[in-house]
């Protein structure tokens, strides 16, 4: 493509975004999960056909993917670097320029899913620490150390399986409530399930929030001194 070609690419997907009721289905999917054509239309409180046709758009534009599973479609965003680039696109809607006050529903901006890897305050916080303690070597893109890679592999994580897959292994995803990175990536993803697995956060059905158990608390302490009482 020359460059005409890339700045009317560009245009036409930020055309496809810009519109309140697709941008509101975009966000609604930016937790992983998929839902139906009726779900969407309620989300983006907009009439069946209206929906139908917008989520036709988002799926010509490469935004989103069809699932059929027997008379059931369901619609899902197209891959986590769509959610990196709402996440981003979320930054720098909320006026850069201003001093940065985060407004965040509290359990939101604590703790939540970014597509298929943790976003919020507690994401931010153990990205930190892992970068201090020098388990994650890197800028913006990482790779584990020796000791960062036996931290993974006692949370249950398979290390070799993660860097075969077809996708960056772990890098640092721009967090829109806290405008510092978070960890995404392979790595990413698989400490989200990690985490869920071992039953130290809890992942609401209706939102994108992630709740902490009192076990992952004091897990969360001991292994990461980080501390999320009244949390």
């Amino acid at each position: 493509m020359n460059a005409h070609d890339d700045d009317a690419a560009l245009s036409h997907i930020a055309g496809a975004i810009a519109e309140p009721a697709r941008t509101r289905m975009l966000c609604a999917l930016m937790d992983g999960h998929a839902r139906t054509s009726t779900e969407m239309a309620v989300i983006a409180e907009v009439s069946a056909s209206t929906a139908s046709a917008h989520l036709a758009r988002l799926k010509d534009n490469g935004l989103i993917e069809l699932h059929t599973q027997g008379r059931h479609r369901y619609y899902r965003l197209a891959g986590p670097h769509i959610a990196q680039a709402i996440e981003s696109l979320m930054v720098i809607s909320r006026h850069s320029a201003k001093a940065f006050v985060p407004n965040t529903p509290n359990r939101l901006q604590f703790a939540r899913t970014c597509y298929d890897h943790m976003a919020g305050t507690l994401a931010v916080q153990l990205h930190d620490h892992f970068i201090a303690a020098g388990w994650l070597i890197g800028d913006g893109t990482y790779q584990l150390s020796a000791p960062g890679e036996k931290v993974m592999l006692d949370l249950g994580l398979d290390i070799t399986a993660l860097r075969a897959q077809r996708r960056r292994f772990a890098c640092g995803c721009l967090d829109w409530s806290m405008r510092r990175p978070h960890l995404a990536g392979a790595l990413g993803a698989a400490l989200l399930q990690s985490v869920i697995s071992r039953g130290w956060v809890t992942q609401d059905l209706d939102s994108r929030a992630l709740g902490v158990t009192p076990k992952g608390r004091k897990e969360l302490a001991g292994r990461f001194g980080i501390e999320t009482a009244g949390q």
